[in-house]
């Protein structure tokens, strides 16, 4: 099983090193490109104000964030339900620089950058000059984000997982055949580790009716490859 963590953030502002704080963690648990339900969503109190140009962005304000946690005091769930995953997001070096200056202040370590999987440079690499953003990536997709009246970051990264499957390669990644049903045969003896189920030949015979048609057919037809030997030998 391939375990990946898709994150989003929003946060007070555009920098942390000047103080620009996290207010919302949202990340949901793919196993093998597909979520599992499992999922990790927080608010949290910034303690400091929500400029006004932010909350046009994603909707809250400090009001809002008044008594809900501090990130301190939710630290240690958030780092278990990442454990050592990597972790995808889109313009993914952002929400790093922002939890990497949160951790720091709640005297924990950084989060590794090589567990960074950064969707904004996939996609940049793939579509080559065309717009990137989650919004234009839904579109792109065919994912409806209807929804997405604001940057909520749980409605973000659920938008998200599936935009990095469609990255990744659609649904190919996770495609699985039907399971056999019923006792199996090994083809490389008792001792061979490939198994297979033994098969019934089923030719397929054509009806009178079907020849018929498929002659009229070929008469209307200028010397048609189907009344060529080995197929006029075939018939």
């Amino acid at each position: 099983m391939t375990r990946q963590i898709v994150l989003d953030t929003e946060t007070t502002g555009l920098d942390p090193l000047k103080g620009d704080r996290v207010i919302e963690i949202a990340a949901i648990e793919l196993s093998n490109l597909m979520p599992t339900g499992r999922t990790f969503h927080v608010l949290v109190d910034p303690e400091r104000d929500v400029p006004e140009e932010s909350t046009r962005v994603h909707g809250f304000t400090a009001e809002m964030l008044r008594g809900k946690p501090k990130f301190a005091e939710v630290a240690e769930e958030f780092l278990g339900f990442l454990r050592d995953s990597p972790i995808v997001a889109h313009n993914a070096p952002f929400d790093f620089g922002f939890l990497d200056a949160e951790l720091v202040r709640a005297k924990r370590r950084p989060l590794d950058r090589a567990r960074m999987v950064d969707s904004l440079a996939l996609a940049k690499k793939r579509f080559m000059g065309m717009p990137n953003s989650l919004d234009a990536l839904c579109r792109r997709f065919g994912i409806d984000n209807s929804m997405r009246t604001s940057h909520n970051a749980l409605l973000d990264v659920q938008l998200l997982a599936q935009v990095y499957l469609e990255l990744m390669g659609g649904r190919q990644p996770g495609f699985t055949l039907a399971p056999v049903i019923g006792p199996a045969v090994s083809a490389a003896g008792p001792a061979g580790a490939v198994s297979a189920r033994p098969r019934t030949p089923r030719p397929i015979a054509p009806s009178e009716a079907e020849l018929a048609a498929h002659a009229a057919f070929l008469a209307k037809l200028k010397d048609p490859l189907w009344l060529r030997p080995p197929f006029a030998a075939a018939e």
